[in-house]
Formats: C-alpha cells, sequence, structure tokens
C-alpha cells in the first residue's frame, strides 16, 4: 500500500491534494523529501499511518462514507499490484543503480561541499583580525597556526605517539630497577640480620660453657 494506492483509492471522494506516510500517528511537521535517491534512503516494514489531504471539505465527508460501501481493494484487474516474484523481481530493478545518475548527484553534492568550505574560510579571513563590538578579537586556526597538510599532519601524530610510548616504557624500566634495588636492600639486610643473630648464638652458647664457679 503506498502512496499512489491510496491517492487512487481516496480519488473517489474527491481530488487527493497529497498523501503522507508516517511511522506512527500524532502531531509533528511534515517531514521534507529525501534530497538523496541512493543515500540514507530507510524502508520502514510493517504497519504505518496515511494522512490523506483532499483539495476541498466534502472529499472528507465522502470518505467517511466509505464505510458503508464495504472493503476498498488495493489490487484490482485494472489496477494490480505485485506480489510473489513479480514484486521481487520488480525490487531488484529498481535495487540497481544508475552509475551515471549517481555520478552526477556525487559531483553536485562536492561542489555544494566545496563551495561551503570556500565560503566559511573567506568569512574567517574576513573576521581574522577584527574586534567585535565589545572590543574581543575572535582567534580562528587559520590565524594562529596555518593547516598543515594530512600526511605531515598524520607524521607528526605518529612521532608524539611514539615519543609518549618511550616515556612510558623508560617510566616502566625505571619503576622495575627500582623494584629490584629495593629487594636487593631488603636480602642484604635480612644477610646482615642472619649473621649477628648467628654471631649472638655463638656468644650465648660460649657463656653457657664457661663457668669459673
Amino acid at each position: 500500500c503506498v502512496k499512489a494506492s491510496l491517492s487512487r483509492l481516496f480519488s473517489r471522494c474527491g481530488h487527493v491534494q497529497s498523501v503522507d506516510v508516517c511511522d506512527k500517528p500524532g502531531p509533528g511537521e511534515k517531514k521534507d523529501k529525501p534530497k538523496s535517491k541512493f543515500f540514507n534512503c530507510q524502508t520502514v516494514t510493517g504497519f504505518r499511518v496515511a494522512y490523506v489531504v483532499f483539495k476541498k471539505p466534502a472529499g472528507i465527508q465522502a470518505a467517511k462514507a466509505l464505510s458503508q460501501e464495504g472493503p476498498l481493494l488495493i489490487s484490482t484487474e485494472s489496477q494490480p499490484v505485485k506480489t510473489g516474484i513479480s514484486k521481487w523481481i520488480a525490487s531488484y530493478a529498481a535495487s540497481v543503480v544508475d552509475q551515471e545518475e549517481l555520478k552526477a548527484e556525487v559531483d553536485a553534492y562536492m561542489q555544494d561541499y566545496d563551495k561551503k568550505i570556500e565560503e566559511e574560510e573567506a568569512k574567517a579571513a574576513k573576521e581574522e583580525g577584527v574586534p567585535d563590538e565589545e572590543g574581543w578579537v575572535k582567534v580562528t586556526r587559520r590565524g594562529r597556526k596555518p593547516g598543515l597538510p594530512r600526511t605531515e599532519a598524520a607524521s607528526l601524530r605518529l612521532l608524539e605517539k611514539e615519543k609518549q610510548k618511550r616515556a612510558r616504557k623508560e617510566l616502566l624500566n625505571f619503576y622495575a630497577w627500582q623494584h629490584r634495588e629495593t629487594k636487593r636492600e631488603h636480602i642484604a639486610q635480612l644477610r646482615k640480620k642472619f649473621e649477628e643473630d648467628k654471631q649472638r648464638i655463638a656468644l650465648m652458647r660460649a657463656q653457657r660453657k664457661f663457668r669459673p664457679y
């Protein structure tokens, strides 16, 4: 059930001015038509809501009386709706992209994008160094430092990452060396204490054996 089918069904009530199909009912602004035929095209499946707008108010009264005439048939002998294999073939044929049409749309988009970038750069260059009403001067990226080529910027980012990685490795090595030194000092203290305890025990044994009285 597409817009064309709904417009044909309700045309018996009067001249149909427009048909809007929405995902769910509710007040809202009319959606803009998609600017691209190939990109950002979402197909909604399942039940939807349609708003039929007649050119004259009499069409509304006639539409309300349609329920007494029985169900409205979307597919008829004169206006058949494709189903099954025929629908799949038509859907596949519609999915095939025309390369020339796609190229024309992409070129038009890139021209608009380049024009927008040029206008922004021209505006930034015009406002550079000019104080506003309160005396503030807007510092732009263009005024501080000219943009670097993409390859040079990528090289600088890579060098910065390597520098951070080297500094982190040196810090970890320092912590490891400090841990080894602390452990070595602890072992040396244990050995010294062991020697002192051994000498004290030997002295106590000697004093216990020597009894002048």
